[in-house]
């Protein structure tokens, strides 16, 4: 019987891989320079961190969580996101009793059940950060102006920063109250999905893509960011005076809101036109009752995630991988000693810091030709019985077919100094 994977996963085969390993190489580099440390967490957690987290009205949780119970009675969760695997961690290990200020960054496979869509699977990959226990506007600043130059070192340069505050807790509730009884009239001429989500999480009706839910919104509500607090709207206004000191862009989206709970004050996404409708490759914000909310101490906290499927489509679109830089040397072999010969010498062009490589499947020299081209080498080296006796070896560069004898004793120290 011949097994397919499971509907909205893939498999990540060698030629994309190598894309995947030269993404994550930059970005931890540029966390590096930023001071983040690693954290990485489990795959599946207890339910309730995210019922409690994420919050139980909201789609994640509600409609798109892989929870199961395991043989001894726990109801888990395959986790659907990794900003509340962190702060358990965090609280967990009593990490805030050491440090006052942690800043951490993750990559890992994240889980939702949703429909299957160009760039996103119901196992997906994400990468974020946090900056974990301070309350200042420089750390959504940070968090922000961070990610965008992740994106700018990547090469993008067709995104857009999208910047919201949706103030805190005690105003949220303010205001959607009287964004209730703005829209009550209306609700009968919303969408389904809307009206829905104006009994459990109304807030979410701003994410609707609906042309007719848009233009009952921008004609009848009431706008959250004109309803925040003084002093959330001093912090919003410090968050944009630091993004624009050190020139980066953005644009604020009064209908911008987060589809999590635990979200406060400054919210924000990084949008790019190539990835259609759908076009946000990350979004994050402040989130300073989630430590608390966890059985932590109240201590806030300002963090982003990205969609790593998302953000290769974008780079994928703009042709920015490159080319990849390598000189591969190919050892092809006649002979029982001679391929014991070959295997010593291969194993030390590894050890010299070059990719090398022979056949290991006792084919004829055409075969080894034909596989050497087939892995794009540059230079091949050819091995056989008369070689051995005459104690050399002949080496081929692959561009010019130019073919020289040298001595077996001076292989290495040649083909280490043509590719230093």
């Amino acid at each position: 019987m011949k097994y397919s994977r499971v509907k909205g996963t893939q498999d990540i085969l060698p030629g994309e891989s190598e894309k995947w390993q030269y993404v994550e190489d930059i970005i931890k580099k540029e966390l590096h320079r930023n001071n983040y440390k690693e954290i990485r967490t489990p795959i599946f957690e207890p339910t309730e961190l995210f019922t409690r987290s994420i919050g139980e009205e909201t789609d994640v949780v509600s409609k798109e969580m892989y929870s199961f119970e395991d043989r001894g009675e726990n109801d888990l969760t395959l986790r659907p996101e990794l900003t509340a695997p962190v702060i358990r961690a965090y609280v967990e290990n009593d990490t805030f009793q050491n440090s006052p200020l942690d800043k951490w960054y993750y990559f890992g496979p994240a889980f939702r059940q949703e429909k299957p869509q160009k760039g996103r699977q119901r196992q997906f990959h994400q990468f974020g950060f946090e900056i974990i226990g301070t309350d200042q506007p420089s750390a959504d600043a940070e968090v922000i102006q961070t990610m965008y130059r992740i994106f700018q070192r990547l090469g993008l340069e067709e995104i857009e920063i999208k910047l919201n505050s949706i103030g805190n807790l005690e105003s949220r509730k303010k205001y959607l109250q009287k964004l209730r009884n703005q829209l009550s009239d209306y609700k009968q001429d919303l969408c389904e999905t809307c009206q829905k989500r104006f009994d459990t999480n109304l807030l979410r009706i701003f994410d609707c893509k609906n042309e007719s839910c848009q233009n009952i919104l921008d004609e009848q509500a009431p706008l959250i960011t004109d309803n925040i607090s003084k002093e959330d709207q001093k912090h919003f206004e410090t968050v944009k005076s630091l993004l624009d000191s050190t020139e980066t862009p953005f644009e604020i989206d009064k209908k911008l809101v987060r589809g999590l709970d635990y979200y406060t004050r400054t919210t924000f996404e990084i949008t790019s036109p190539l990835l259609g409708a759908q076009d946000a490759i990350c979004g994050g914000g402040r989130y300073d009752h989630l430590v608390e909310d966890l059985g932590g101490p109240e201590i806030p906290a300002v963090g982003v995630a990205s969609g790593m499927e998302r953000l290769l489509i974008a780079l994928e679109e703009n042709n920015l991988f490159p080319e990849e830089d390598k000189t591969l040397v190919f050892c092809v072999t006649l002979g029982e000693k001679a391929r014991d010969k070959g295997f010593e010498i291969v194993t030390k062009l590894r050890n010299k810091g070059l990719i090398a490589e022979m056949d290991l499947l006792q084919r004829s020299m055409r075969a080894q030709m034909r596989s050497a081209n087939k892995h794009d080498a540059n230079w091949v080296l050819i091995l056989g019985e008369n070689e051995l006796q005459n104690n050399e070896i002949a080496l081929k560069n692959m561009e010019t077919s130019k073919q020289e004898n040298i001595s077996l004793d001076k292989v290495i120290e040649k083909l280490t100094q043509i590719n230093s």
